[in-house]
């Protein structure tokens, strides 16, 4: 019996190896900083934001909309990095609250975070390369 359940938990951690050892190192990547983006998302987002995306009423908005963050891949890290004071669309909603600025989040750390909320809330962006994330951050100096 107890031959038994060593076997089969082998054939589990077997079957979990070949499993994950079939994902590209690109979806492997993107789940590690996903992973990391989680946490800080909690830490530095979630409050305003919300815990789905869902936002805050009328004050901050959603981070469902699939549409405003595609259209706007290279002005995201310039606005979790230096916050935003404009007036923007999002859902067909206006939001002219301030965001405030997160200097002190490293270039790879909005990586992580852009990576999380662009393949959460039902987004679906993909990874946001630390390279991109540099490139993006000098065009907004």
């Amino acid at each position: 019996m107890r031959n038994t359940y060593i076997y089969g938990c082998a054939a589990l951690l077997s079957v979990y190896v070949l499993f994950h050892s079939c994902q590209s190192e690109d979806a492997i990547r993107t789940a590690q900083y996903a992973v990391n983006g989680q946490k800080l998302y909690a830490a530095q987002c979630q409050n305003c934001h919300g815990a789905k995306g869902e936002g805050l009423g009328n004050l901050y908005p959603a981070l469902t909309d699939s549409a405003f963050l595609l259209n706007h891949r290279e002005q995201l890290a310039c606005i979790i990095k230096n916050g935003l004071k404009d007036t923007i669309t999002v859902n067909g909603q206006l939001f002219d609250g301030e965001m405030p600025p997160n200097p002190q989040l490293a270039p790879i750390e909005i990586a992580y975070v852009l990576t999380y909320v662009g393949n959460s809330f039902g987004n679906k962006m993909g990874i946001f390369t630390l390279e991109e994330i540099n490139q993006a951050l000098k065009a907004c100096k």
